[in-house]
Protein backbone atom coordinates (compact mmCIF):
# COMPACT_ATOMS: atom_id res chain seq x y z
CA UNK A 1 0.00 0.00 0.00
CA UNK A 2 1.85 3.14 -0.91
CA UNK A 3 1.57 6.58 1.08
CA UNK A 4 -1.49 8.13 -1.32
CA UNK A 5 -3.81 4.55 -0.43
CA UNK A 6 -2.48 4.92 3.48
CA UNK A 7 -3.79 8.58 3.64
CA UNK A 8 -7.10 7.91 1.42
CA UNK A 9 -8.22 4.87 3.58
CA UNK A 10 -6.37 5.83 6.84
CA UNK A 11 -10.06 6.08 8.78
CA UNK A 12 -10.48 2.34 7.28
CA UNK A 13 -7.18 0.98 8.74
CA UNK A 14 -7.34 2.72 11.88
CA UNK A 15 -10.32 0.79 12.71
CA UNK A 16 -9.78 -2.96 14.44
CA UNK A 17 -12.17 -4.85 12.77
CA UNK A 18 -10.57 -4.13 9.19
CA UNK A 19 -7.15 -2.72 9.17
CA UNK A 20 -4.29 -3.20 6.41
CA UNK A 21 -5.87 -6.86 6.14
CA UNK A 22 -8.78 -5.80 5.81
CA UNK A 23 -8.34 -3.05 3.16
CA UNK A 24 -6.19 -4.90 1.20
CA UNK A 25 -9.37 -7.66 1.04
CA UNK A 26 -11.23 -4.56 -0.47
CA UNK A 27 -8.88 -3.82 -3.12
CA UNK A 28 -8.97 -7.46 -4.52
CA UNK A 29 -12.87 -7.99 -4.32
CA UNK A 30 -15.07 -7.63 -7.09
CA UNK A 31 -18.97 -6.74 -6.50
CA UNK A 32 -21.45 -6.40 -9.62
CA UNK A 33 -24.12 -3.34 -8.58
CA UNK A 34 -27.39 -4.26 -10.28
CA UNK A 35 -29.13 -0.83 -10.68
CA UNK A 36 -28.18 2.45 -11.22
CA UNK A 37 -31.06 4.17 -9.28
CA UNK A 38 -31.71 5.91 -6.17
CA UNK A 39 -30.33 2.36 -4.13
CA UNK A 40 -27.70 1.91 -6.72
CA UNK A 41 -26.26 5.35 -6.56
CA UNK A 42 -25.33 5.36 -2.58
CA UNK A 43 -23.87 1.47 -2.84
CA UNK A 44 -21.83 2.59 -5.76
CA UNK A 45 -20.45 5.31 -4.13
CA UNK A 46 -19.72 3.84 -0.85
CA UNK A 47 -17.85 0.63 -2.52
CA UNK A 48 -16.03 3.17 -4.71
CA UNK A 49 -14.81 5.57 -1.74
CA UNK A 50 -14.32 2.29 0.48
CA UNK A 51 -11.99 1.44 -2.31
CA UNK A 52 -13.30 -1.85 -3.51
CA UNK A 53 -10.77 -2.66 -6.32
CA UNK A 54 -13.53 -3.82 -9.42
CA UNK A 55 -17.12 -2.99 -9.57
CA UNK A 56 -19.42 -4.01 -12.32
CA UNK A 57 -22.03 -1.14 -13.10
CA UNK A 58 -24.87 -2.60 -14.88
CA UNK A 59 -28.46 -0.59 -15.89
CA UNK A 60 -29.85 -0.30 -18.83
CA UNK A 61 -31.64 3.14 -18.51
CA UNK A 62 -30.47 6.41 -18.95
CA UNK A 63 -30.65 10.10 -17.04
CA UNK A 64 -33.86 11.45 -16.74
CA UNK A 65 -35.01 14.63 -14.82
CA UNK A 66 -37.06 13.27 -12.78
CA UNK A 67 -34.33 10.29 -11.42
CA UNK A 68 -32.17 13.58 -10.08
CA UNK A 69 -34.22 14.03 -7.17
CA UNK A 70 -32.81 10.58 -5.62
CA UNK A 71 -30.52 9.36 -7.68
CA UNK A 72 -27.20 11.32 -6.33
CA UNK A 73 -24.67 9.98 -8.39
CA UNK A 74 -26.39 11.23 -11.60
CA UNK A 75 -26.05 14.94 -12.36
CA UNK A 76 -27.95 17.71 -14.37
CA UNK A 77 -25.25 17.95 -17.10
CA UNK A 78 -25.54 14.25 -17.52
CA UNK A 79 -28.99 13.89 -18.95
CA UNK A 80 -29.95 11.34 -21.73
CA UNK A 81 -26.57 9.53 -20.82
CA UNK A 82 -26.36 6.15 -20.32
CA UNK A 83 -26.82 5.54 -16.37
CA UNK A 84 -23.55 3.31 -16.63
CA UNK A 85 -21.17 6.34 -17.95
CA UNK A 86 -22.79 8.53 -16.06
CA UNK A 87 -21.96 6.88 -12.92
CA UNK A 88 -18.74 6.09 -14.12
CA UNK A 89 -17.68 9.49 -14.48
CA UNK A 90 -18.69 10.51 -10.87
CA UNK A 91 -17.08 7.48 -9.50
CA UNK A 92 -13.67 8.32 -11.21
CA UNK A 93 -13.42 11.49 -9.57
CA UNK A 94 -14.40 10.10 -6.16
CA UNK A 95 -11.77 7.43 -6.68
CA UNK A 96 -9.55 6.72 -9.45
CA UNK A 97 -8.26 3.52 -7.95
CA UNK A 98 -11.24 1.27 -8.76
CA UNK A 99 -11.78 -0.28 -12.01
CA UNK A 100 -15.03 0.16 -13.05
CA UNK A 101 -16.78 -2.58 -15.64
CA UNK A 102 -20.03 -1.23 -17.33
CA UNK A 103 -23.19 -3.17 -18.97
CA UNK A 104 -25.39 -1.18 -20.64
CA UNK A 105 -27.94 -3.66 -20.77
CA UNK A 106 -30.82 -5.89 -18.89
CA UNK A 107 -29.49 -9.15 -18.33
CA UNK A 108 -30.59 -12.41 -18.87
CA UNK A 109 -30.30 -15.30 -16.82
CA UNK A 110 -27.08 -16.77 -19.01
CA UNK A 111 -25.20 -13.36 -18.76
CA UNK A 112 -26.25 -12.87 -15.16
CA UNK A 113 -24.19 -16.54 -15.01
CA UNK A 114 -21.46 -15.12 -16.43
CA UNK A 115 -21.12 -12.16 -14.59
CA UNK A 116 -22.08 -13.39 -10.57
CA UNK A 117 -19.48 -16.89 -11.59
CA UNK A 118 -16.81 -13.85 -11.18
CA UNK A 119 -17.71 -11.53 -8.52
CA UNK A 120 -17.28 -12.22 -4.74
CA UNK A 121 -20.66 -10.28 -3.81
CA UNK A 122 -23.78 -9.32 -5.69
CA UNK A 123 -25.72 -5.70 -5.13
CA UNK A 124 -29.81 -6.13 -5.92
CA UNK A 125 -30.61 -2.33 -6.64
CA UNK A 126 -33.41 -3.20 -9.36
CA UNK A 127 -36.66 -2.06 -8.93
CA UNK A 128 -38.19 -5.52 -11.30
CA UNK A 129 -39.48 -8.52 -9.19
CA UNK A 130 -38.21 -10.55 -12.32
CA UNK A 131 -34.74 -9.72 -12.19
CA UNK A 132 -34.91 -10.00 -8.28
CA UNK A 133 -35.80 -13.63 -8.80
CA UNK A 134 -33.07 -13.71 -11.54
CA UNK A 135 -30.53 -12.81 -9.51
CA UNK A 136 -31.49 -14.46 -6.47
CA UNK A 137 -31.42 -17.51 -8.22
CA UNK A 138 -28.35 -17.24 -10.09
CA UNK A 139 -26.40 -15.86 -6.42
CA UNK A 140 -27.92 -19.48 -5.24
CA UNK A 141 -26.48 -21.43 -8.16
CA UNK A 142 -22.82 -19.63 -7.50
CA UNK A 143 -23.30 -19.67 -3.77
CA UNK A 144 -22.51 -16.34 -3.90
CA UNK A 145 -23.92 -13.67 -1.18
CA UNK A 146 -26.55 -11.36 -2.54
CA UNK A 147 -27.46 -8.10 -0.23
CA UNK A 148 -30.64 -7.13 -1.45
CA UNK A 149 -32.79 -3.93 -0.95
CA UNK A 150 -36.05 -2.28 -1.87
CA UNK A 151 -37.90 1.34 -1.21
CA UNK A 152 -41.34 2.39 -1.72
CA UNK A 153 -43.21 5.81 -0.66
CA UNK A 154 -41.43 5.97 2.51
CA UNK A 155 -40.89 2.42 3.06
CA UNK A 156 -37.73 0.13 2.96
CA UNK A 157 -36.72 -3.16 3.09
CA UNK A 158 -33.83 -5.29 3.36
CA UNK A 159 -31.77 -8.44 3.78
CA UNK A 160 -28.24 -10.14 3.19
CA UNK A 161 -29.45 -13.94 1.72
CA UNK A 162 -25.75 -15.79 1.78
CA UNK A 163 -25.98 -19.15 0.13
CA UNK A 164 -22.65 -20.02 1.62
CA UNK A 165 -24.55 -20.93 4.52
CA UNK A 166 -27.04 -23.99 4.55
CA UNK A 167 -29.44 -22.64 6.98
CA UNK A 168 -29.36 -19.42 4.70
CA UNK A 169 -33.25 -18.23 3.25
CA UNK A 170 -32.70 -16.90 -0.12
CA UNK A 171 -35.23 -14.39 -1.74
CA UNK A 172 -37.46 -16.70 -2.74
CA UNK A 173 -38.11 -17.99 0.36
CA UNK A 174 -39.85 -14.52 1.32
CA UNK A 175 -41.18 -13.47 -2.16
CA UNK A 176 -42.30 -16.49 -4.28
CA UNK A 177 -40.79 -16.01 -7.98
CA UNK A 178 -44.61 -17.26 -9.08
CA UNK A 179 -46.10 -14.19 -7.78
CA UNK A 180 -47.38 -11.67 -10.84
CA UNK A 181 -46.29 -8.75 -9.08
CA UNK A 182 -47.90 -5.45 -11.12
CA UNK A 183 -45.17 -2.16 -11.61
CA UNK A 184 -45.48 -0.86 -8.00
CA UNK A 185 -42.20 1.53 -8.34
CA UNK A 186 -41.17 5.24 -7.87
CA UNK A 187 -42.75 5.73 -10.94
CA UNK A 188 -46.08 5.01 -10.14
CA UNK A 189 -46.30 5.21 -6.63
CA UNK A 190 -43.71 7.53 -5.89
CA UNK A 191 -40.74 7.74 -3.07
CA UNK A 192 -39.36 10.25 -0.18
CA UNK A 193 -36.08 11.20 -1.49
CA UNK A 194 -33.54 10.31 1.63
CA UNK A 195 -35.07 6.63 1.93
CA UNK A 196 -33.60 5.80 -0.52
CA UNK A 197 -30.23 6.96 1.21
CA UNK A 198 -30.70 5.36 4.13
CA UNK A 199 -31.69 1.97 2.66
CA UNK A 200 -28.70 2.06 -0.40
CA UNK A 201 -26.41 3.09 2.98
CA UNK A 202 -27.05 -0.04 4.84
CA UNK A 203 -26.37 -1.89 1.54
CA UNK A 204 -23.05 -0.68 1.30
CA UNK A 205 -22.57 -1.51 5.26
CA UNK A 206 -23.74 -5.29 4.43
CA UNK A 207 -21.43 -5.24 1.69
CA UNK A 208 -18.43 -4.00 3.30
CA UNK A 209 -18.74 -6.15 6.07
CA UNK A 210 -18.75 -8.90 4.04
CA UNK A 211 -16.19 -8.07 2.12
CA UNK A 212 -13.68 -7.65 4.80
CA UNK A 213 -15.46 -10.67 6.95
CA UNK A 214 -16.32 -8.49 10.15
CA UNK A 215 -19.64 -7.69 12.37
CA UNK A 216 -22.91 -9.61 11.81
CA UNK A 217 -24.86 -9.36 8.25
CA UNK A 218 -28.82 -8.94 8.26
CA UNK A 219 -28.57 -12.97 7.22
CA UNK A 220 -31.88 -14.49 8.45
CA UNK A 221 -33.44 -10.86 9.35
CA UNK A 222 -35.28 -8.59 7.11
CA UNK A 223 -34.97 -4.92 7.91
CA UNK A 224 -37.84 -2.84 7.28
CA UNK A 225 -37.22 0.99 8.12
CA UNK A 226 -39.97 3.50 8.52
CA UNK A 227 -39.00 6.91 7.28
CA UNK A 228 -42.08 8.20 8.56
CA UNK A 229 -41.07 8.17 11.87
CA UNK A 230 -37.70 7.00 11.32
CA UNK A 231 -37.97 3.08 13.02
CA UNK A 232 -36.62 0.23 11.93
CA UNK A 233 -38.57 -3.19 12.70
CA UNK A 234 -36.15 -6.51 12.49
CA UNK A 235 -38.36 -9.51 11.19
CA UNK A 236 -36.83 -13.17 11.61
CA UNK A 237 -36.84 -14.86 8.61
CA UNK A 238 -35.82 -18.76 8.26
CA UNK A 239 -35.23 -21.17 4.97
CA UNK A 240 -38.41 -22.22 3.56
CA UNK A 241 -38.19 -26.30 3.20
CA UNK A 242 -40.20 -26.14 0.16
CA UNK A 243 -38.81 -22.82 -1.46
CA UNK A 244 -38.91 -22.85 -5.53
CA UNK A 245 -35.40 -21.84 -5.46
CA UNK A 246 -33.50 -23.32 -2.38
CA UNK A 247 -36.15 -25.57 -0.98
CA UNK A 248 -35.20 -29.35 -0.06
CA UNK A 249 -38.62 -30.09 -1.59
CA UNK A 250 -39.22 -28.20 -3.87
CA UNK A 251 -42.21 -27.22 -5.43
Amino acid sequence: MNDEQMLRYARHLMLDEEGFEGQQQLTESRVLILGLGGLGSPVAMYLAAAGVGTLHLMDDDTVSLSNLQRQVIHTTPHLDMSKVESAKRMLEQLNPEVDLILHAYRPDEEQLRTLIADVDLVMDCSDNYRTRQALNKVCFEFKKPLVAAAAIRFDGLISTYDARDESSPCYACIFDPDDDLGPDNCATLGVFSPLLGVMGSTQAVEALKLLVGTGQSLQGKLGMFNARNSTWTYLKITKNPRCKVCGAKQA
